[in-house]
């Protein structure tokens, strides 16, 4: 700990200045002296101190108008008063300004370098404080939103717009639109981005383990549960809470998390202690929450409490303009992690890109530049390393409607998967929920 940190000891009597410099030096430490408030100020330029001795008394520029004027050259350094026991209370003024300590006259050199000691090691667990939350913050760092249009400009201005809030924010889009990273950049730019962004799809989670997922429980509130654990929510204190696809949670946990939203207090399942969680809520959904409202199976005053600021993720046909560079970008991504001398598409691969409506935005993008790669044998995407079919899916009519475009895209998969839910969703690059959703929706069986 001593090793080059320097002292700075300014005292009007000569034998307090030597006797403490003497002491310090002995005990390892770089020391310089000044005898009077002016000697220390020229010192300071020679260079930051780690630790200022002051005395409280001299003349001329008296100890608290030195610490301001060190204050103001180097916020970082510790300040330690020394004084008589006349002036006590000056000395609480001095801490009040910021000194870290003081220490009475007749300096006992014992008591000094125990209070030295403990500055020096709050100065370091300050500097690796920040250290650390200067890591945490690159680590944070969410994906890249890729897009220099007009319309995801727009989305980027507001996340930099509610960022500084604490407000809840729903953000809306198709599915595969990148809500989550939009949630990501949302939390990575709020001052809550050095505690967690908890997420919890609540579309995936059947609808008996998403109250103890939210929630947590105690040992023993149902069958099977054979330890306590804490929920999403309380995991989430500090930081923020990120409910994807909340139209789907069932109306009796509406009430509950409603009730949470307003108190930020609650119960694990089977407890009695109450808990604080302090959160910031992101929400996302796909579906249209005034039709849920409409159909009863969506409470309107939870529509109300989360629906403070809205977000609109455009879908990927609406930004065409975007879609080179995300090819690029999922190119770049994919070469690195498969070792692939792939670096561009071909002008024939990239005019099929450009032409096909992508139902699955650009998570499905992403997933077919993935399947091109681990097809793909040269330095170019060529259209037969797209994935099976998209030529003829390309060729569809203009007549045709999304939805009969994503529903025989959705027919196409499935059958290819062999009716596999778990791969279908994921060349689809959706999850589970979301696929069962549309299937119910287009009324899509699937196959023997």
């Amino acid at each position: 700990m001593k090793d080059g940190k320097r002292i700075l000891i300014v005292d009007d009597e000569p034998s307090v200045r030597n006797s403490l410099r003497d002491w310090f030096l002995a005990d390892g430490f770089t020391v310089e002296t000044a005898e009077d408030g002016h000697e220390a100020l020229k010192s300071m330029n020679s260079g930051p101190f780690d630790i200022v001795v002051v005395d409280l008394k001299m003349p001329g520029m008296d100890g608290i108008t030195l610490e301001k004027r060190v204050r103001e050259i180097d916020p970082n350094a510790a300040i330690i008063i020394l004084t008589a026991f006349a002036s006590v209370e000056t000395a609480v003024e001095a801490l009040k300004l910021g000194a870290f300590d003081y220490v009475t006259k007749p300096v006992d050199p014992d008591e000094l370098s125990n209070t030295i000691r403990n500055a020096l090691r709050q100065k370091e667990l300050q500097e690796e404080n920040i250290r650390l939350k200067t890591k945490v913050s690159e680590m944070v760092l969410p994906s890249p939103i890729i897009g220099d249009g007009p319309r995801m400009r727009h989305v980027l201005e507001m996340v930099e717009t509610v960022a500084g809030t604490d407000a809840s924010v729903v953000i809306r889009g198709e599915s595969g639109t990148g809500k989550e990273l939009i949630a990501r950049a949302i939390h990575s730019q709020s001052e809550r981005r050095f505690f967690p962004i908890v997420a919890v799809n609540c579309g995936s989670i059947p609808e008996t383990l998403l109250e103890s997922e939210l929630f947590g429980h105690e040992k023993g509130a149902f069958t099977g549960a054979q330890y306590r654990r804490k929920g999403k929510i309380e995991l989430a204190h500090g930081g923020t809470l990120f409910l994807d696809e909340i139209g789907d949670i069932p109306p009796k946990m509406q009430i509950d998390l409603l009730r949470v939203l307003e108190t930020h207090r609650f119960h694990r399942l089977g407890g009695n202690q109450e808990i604080t969680s302090d959160f910031r809520l992101v929400c996302a959904t796909n579906r249209d929450l005034e039709e849920l409202i409409a159909e009863g199976t969506f409470r309107e005053d939870l529509y109300y409490r989360i629906n403070v600021f809205v977000i609109e993720v455009p879908p990927l046909r609406s930004r065409k303009e975007d879609i080179p560079a995300l090819t690029r970008y999922f190119i770049e991504k994919f070469a690195r992690a498969m070792g692939k001398p792939v670096r561009e598409m071909s002008a024939e691969a990239e005019e099929l890109i450009l032409s096909y409506p992508w139902p699955g935005n650009v998570r499905e993008l992403e997933n077919a530049i993935e399947r091109a790669m681990v097809i793909g044998r040269g330095e170019f995407i060529e259209p037969t390393d797209l994935p099976l079919g998209v030529e003829r899916r390309n060729a569809a009519t203009a007549e045709q409607s999304l939805e009969t475009i994503e529903r025989d895209h959705i027919v196409r998969v499935l059958r290819e998967e062999d009716g596999n839910i778990t791969r279908t969703a994921r060349v689809l690059g959706i999850d589970r929920g979301t696929l069962y959703n549309k299937l119910r929706r287009y009324e899509i069986e699937r196959e023997p």
